[in-house]
C-alpha cells in the first residue's frame, strides 16, 4: 500500500508580491550657459599643496612667477593714482606682493630715492585656493612693507566679494587654469569700482611648444598614439574679445616671450612640477609618463630645439591684459562716421585734409 502523500493537502505558502515603482532619471543642463570643463580643479589644488611642502625648492623655482609678477606690476607705473583696496586673484605664494615691495624699477631723476610701488596701495588682499602655498612665505621681510591679508578661496572661479569693492584687481599666472574664463572676467568686472583697472598675466599661445611637440612625437614613436601631456592654453586673439564681452573698456593686450634654458628636459619637467604647474587636464592618463617615452622625448627635444651649448630652451609666452571697468568721465571712442580726416589721403599723400579752424 502506497503511503498517503500529504503535499496536496498542505496549505500553499503565502506569496508576497512586492510592487516597486521605478523612476528613471535624466541628465539635465544646469541653468545658464553650458561650461566646458577642461581642467580638474581638485587635481590642481593637490598639485599646488604638494608644491608648497618643499619650501626651499619652491622658492628656488619661483624665478618665472617672480619675473612675470614684476613685469606686471611695472605697468602700474603708467597709472597715476592711488589704490586703497587691491585684490591679487590667484596669488600663488604672493609673488605680486613681493614684486610690489621691490625698489621702483623706473625712478624719477628728480627723486632717485623714490619709494616702491607698495606705497601706492593701502591694502592688498591675496586670494588663492591653496592655503599652504598662499601662506608659504608669510615669514619673509616683504610682508612688512605693505598691508596684506591672505584669504583662502574654495575655488578661484567663484569670487565671494561684493559689487564695487576693489580699486584694482591683479592676477599673475593663475587664469590659465580657469575653466569658465568668461564668467570669472565678468565677476572681476562686477567687484571692481567704476573706472578701476584689471591687470593680469597668463600663460598662452605657444607656451612650451617645444615640449608639446617633442612629447607628441615620442608618444607616436613608442606607443603609437598621442596623450595630452601639456595643458591647452588661450590664444592672444581670444583675450581681447573675452575682456570686451565681460564689460571692460579701453583694452590693452600684448605678448611677451620668456625663454629659459635648462640642462635637460628632466630638469624642465621637475621645475614645472615644483612650481605646481603640472598637467591637470581632465581625462589625462593617471600616473607618470613612461620611462621609454621620457627618454625618447629627451632625444627628440634636443634634435629639434636644442642649443649649441647643450642646453634645451623652453618658451613661456605671456599674455598681458589691461581692462577698465566703465565709469563716469572715462575716455571713449568717437561715434562711427564722425571722423574728419580720410586715412587714405594721409597714407597716399594726396587729397585735401579737412581741419576745424
Amino acid at each position: 500500500m502506497k503511503p498517503v502523500s500529504l503535499r496536496p493537502f498542505m496549505p500553499r505558502p503565502a506569496i508576497r508580491r512586492r510592487f516597486r515603482s521605478y523612476h528613471r532619471g535624466y541628465a539635465v543642463q544646469a541653468p545658464g550657459a553650458p561650461t566646458l570643463q577642461v581642467f580638474n580643479r581638485h587635481i590642481k589644488y593637490l598639485q599646488k599643496e604638494r608644491a608648497a611642502i618643499d619650501i626651499d625648492t619652491g622658492r628656488k623655482v619661483d624665478y618665472l612667477k617672480d619675473e612675470v609678477a614684476t613685469r606686471l606690476c611695472e605697468r602700474l607705473l603708467d597709472i597715476n593714482r592711488q589704490f586703497p583696496l587691491v585684490l591679487d586673484l590667484g596669488a600663488n605664494s604672493c609673488n605680486i606682493a613681493r614684486a610690489l615691495s621691490l625698489p621702483d624699477p623706473d625712478p624719477s631723476p628728480a627723486k632717485p630715492d623714490s619709494q616702491p610701488l607698495s606705497h601706492r596701495l593701502t591694502h592688498l588682499t591675496a586670494a588663492d585656493s591653496s592655503p599652504s602655498l598662499l601662506h608659504r612665505d608669510v615669514d619673509l621681510p616683504f610682508n612688512e612693507s605693505l598691508s596684506i591679508t591672505r584669504e583662502t578661496l574654495h575655488d578661484e572661479e567663484f569670487l565671494p566679494y561684493e559689487e564695487n569693492t576693489f580699486d584694482a584687481v591683479l592676477s599673475s599666472l593663475s587664469l590659465h587654469w580657469i575653466n569658465n574664463l568668461p564668467s570669472v572676467l565678468s565677476q572681476i568686472n562686477r567687484i571692481l569700482k567704476p573706472d578701476a583697472p584689471f591687470m593680469a598675466a597668463m600663460f598662452g599661445g605657444d607656451t612650451l611648444f617645444e615640449l608639446r611637440t617633442s612629447l607628441q612625437l615620442a608618444d607616436m614613436e613608442r606607443r603609437g598614439g598621442v596623450s595630452p601631456h601639456v595643458s591647452p592654453l588661450a590664444d592672444v586673439r581670444d583675450v581681447g574679445g573675452l575682456l570686451g564681452k565681460a564689460g571692460f573698456k579701453m583694452l590693452t593686450v600684448d605678448v611677451d616671450d620668456i625663454i629659459v634654458d635648462y640642462p635637460t628636459t628632466f630638469a624642465l619637467m621637475a621645475d614645472l612640477q615644483a612650481m605646481g604647474e603640472s598637467n591637470a587636464v581632465l581625462g589625462r592618463e593617471m600616473g607618470g609618463i613612461r620611462r621609454e617615452v621620457l627618454l625618447a622625448n629627451e632625444a627628440i627635444y634636443r634634435e629639434l630645439h636644442g642649443n649649441e651649448d647643450g642646453t634645451v630652451p623652453a618658451t613661456f609666452r605671456m599674455i598681458y591684459m589691461i581692462g577698465w571697468k566703465e565709469g563716469e568721465g572715462q575716455p571713449s571712442p568717437l561715434p562711427r562716421g564722425s571722423g574728419q580726416i580720410n586715412m587714405k589721403d594721409i597714407l597716399e599723400g594726396g587729397g585735401n585734409i579737412k581741419t576745424n579752424t
